[in-house]
């Protein structure tokens, strides 16, 4: 119940600064009519797992001993006064992957309009990319080109309304209600989820986002999400990245849940050329929920060296990859069980 009253508030309040939009547009802003921004990536990789088989379970990149096509992105964004409306639409296998069901079409990945009531608060609302967490779907957003067990098994958008109030450059808090089920464009049965952001910037060069997303109902994304994500410039060659979460799944997503940290530390060595690594570990706690990484109860933990060789708008994306399991969870050349797994990728992702 309160969770529709807040939504009922949300509209409410949407309704009214639309109809201050209208009263006090700013026509000179009209006048000088802002062009419409384009941008977007294209990517392609070659793979080989050195064990001859596809082992490691997490988005994206999974094809074996193959040159493959990731996706096309494109983006279109435009302001005009107060209000503002993103679209993202992508085609291609890496965009098919990141539905929870099969589609070799193409995929929606961010569609909302977006309202500055005032210079602090804004309203915004549609489909759009999760809050939670450190990767994203577009590899020109990600410094590595494989993903996560963290970026995997969490939320990739969520469809909702929202309100953002900046109390500083340096201090915001997001709240908004969202749909009961992640990564769909509509709700299985209610608008029922709530999610909050608090953003601060400690210092010069350093973010943080503490994030909560929760639902208690039938779905399978039913449960609780606790994130944080921050990155620290701390000198101009040297940037250090963390995220770490934790899950509890409840009802439609059984019992148990997932729990994990991630460290990015990278390292610019020239003008064209950056060393990361992504330190992961990642368990998937007991109970009936299954992540798609180890069995229940169990844990791995990887290790992955890249390197960003930039050409422009070019970024050639040499990777290798050393997971590990708690028990046996990979294949070996034989197809035996084994605790270990190895892979290399070379990646060309063009953004524009």
């Amino acid at each position: 119940m309160n969770k529709k009253l807040i939504l009922l508030a949300f509209f409410a309040a949407a309704a009214c600064t639309a109809k201050a939009a209208v009263n006090n547009l700013d026509t000179t802003k009209m006048a000088g009519d802002p062009p419409l921004t384009i941008s977007g990536s294209v990517d392609a990789y070659y793979k080989y797992d050195f064990s001859g088989h596809k082992n490691i379970p997490t988005s994206f990149a999974n094809n074996q001993n193959s040159i493959s096509i990731g996706m096309i992105d494109l983006g279109l964004k435009k302001k005009v006064g107060n209000v503002s409306f993103v679209g993202e639409v992508s085609f291609g296998p890496r965009s098919d992957q990141s539905l929870p069901t099969a589609n070799t079409n193409y995929h929606i990945q961010n569609l909302y309009v977006s309202y500055d009531v005032t210079d602090k608060l804004n309203l915004t609302g549609g489909y759009m990319a999760t809050f939670i967490g450190y990767e994203v779907i577009s590899p020109a957003g990600n410094f590595n080109y494989s993903t996560s067990y963290l970026f995997t098994n969490g939320p990739f958008q969520n469809a909702g309304v929202k309100a953002t109030y900046a109390f500083s450059d340096k201090v915001s808090l997001m709240a908004g209600i969202f749909n009961d089920e992640w990564n769909v464009y509509q709700s299985a049965h209610n608008v029922d989820a709530f999610g909050a952001q608090l953003f601060l910037a400690p210092a010069k060069g350093w973010t943080a986002y503490i994030n909560l997303l929760t639902a208690n109902n039938s779905t399978p994304t039913s449960g609780t999400e606790i994130d944080l994500t921050t990155a620290y410039q701390i000198t101009n060659a040297f940037k250090l990245g963390l995220n770490a979460a934790d899950y509890s799944a409840t009802d439609g997503a059984g019992t148990g849940g997932f729990e994990g940290v991630a460290l990015y530390p990278q390292l610019a060595v020239s003008k064209m050329v950056t060393l990361g690594l992504r330190c992961e570990y990642f368990k998937n706690k007991a109970g009936t929920y299954q992540s798609a990484g180890p069995a229940a109860g169990e844990s791995v933990t990887g290790l992955t060296l890249t390197a960003n060789i930039k050409a422009g708008p070019l970024t050639l994306i040499p990777e290798v990859r050393l997971d590990n399991g708690s028990k046996d969870m990979f294949m070996d050349s034989n197809a035996a069980a084994i605790k270990s797994a190895s892979q290399f990728v070379l990646a060309a992702v063009y953004a524009f």
